[in-house]
């Protein structure tokens, strides 16, 4: 039997990973996929808790661009990943898994308040956690949303799916001679802007001691992979 490195961990998702190639809006073969990889591993007694982004349905940041008002746009962020959490849950539960959505704004008919101690009991009896919108408080991104519950839940690392293969210098899709990434220091990945997460979700993993591995989502069998212990990705640490 392999050996599981990880106890608890933070599965954190773009919102465009459930449009696909639309990039915007659902994609069901998406969310399937998505939901089939957690139901793949969840067998190998991994605590998860899972955040989303909202990008699929509006970017607070850049709506603002749109002469919107940074708060209001930011709080539509919010919303957005509440509903993202909901068509997660919605999949998952279908394939016999349990899955509670927890939101930072609070909306009681749809999803729990966000309260550390409900969260925790949850993952500690092996059931799904479904973190939502965000910090419940503007200015603040999906990643920093998502590297604050993992330190409240005590996460052992954060898994950033990407569709690429991990971390690189420049984007492989645009640039052929883009260097990929095997292992890198939170100082090295703010100093290079590599864009693993914003500067306050790297401060926050960086100050609490939480690697964070990037991963291609897109090759199935990758999520096992990473959650035991293989080399797959980018991992981010310390040292």
């Amino acid at each position: 039997m392999a050996i599981i490195p990880y106890k608890r961990v933070i599965l954190k998702f773009s919102g465009e990973a459930l449009a696909g190639e639309k990039r915007t809006g659902f994609n069901p073969e998406m969310i399937q996929q998505i939901a089939n990889e957690i139901k793949s591993v969840a067998g190998l007694g991994v605590q998860m808790g899972i955040v989303f982004g909202g990008g699929n349905i509006i970017r607070g940041l850049s709506a603002t661009g749109q002469t919107m008002d940074r708060v209001k746009a930011d709080y539509m962020g919010m919303l957005a990943t509440v509903i993202n959490a909901l068509a997660m849950q919605d999949a998952l539960e279908k394939l016999g898994l349990r899955a509670h959505v927890f939101s930072a704004i609070q909306m009681i008919e749809v999803a729990e308040l966000m309260i550390i101690r409900n969260a925790r009991k949850y993952l500690d009896r092996g059931e799904i956690v479904i973190f939502s919108g965000g910090t419940g408080r503007p200015f603040f991104s999906t990643d920093s949303g998502a590297a604050l519950r993992a330190v409240e839940v005590q996460a052992n690392a954060i898994i950033k799916a990407t569709k690429v293969d991990g971390v690189y210098d420049k984007d492989p899709e645009k640039y052929a001679d883009a260097r990929f990434f095997e292992r890198l220091d939170y100082q090295t990945a703010v100093e290079k802007r590599l864009k693993v997460m914003d500067l306050t979700a790297i401060t926050i993993c960086q100050d609490n001691d939480l690697p964070i591995i990037v991963y291609n989502m897109k090759v199935p069998g990758n999520l096992r992979k990473v959650l035991t212990g293989a080399k797959v990705g980018t991992l981010i640490t310390r040292d």
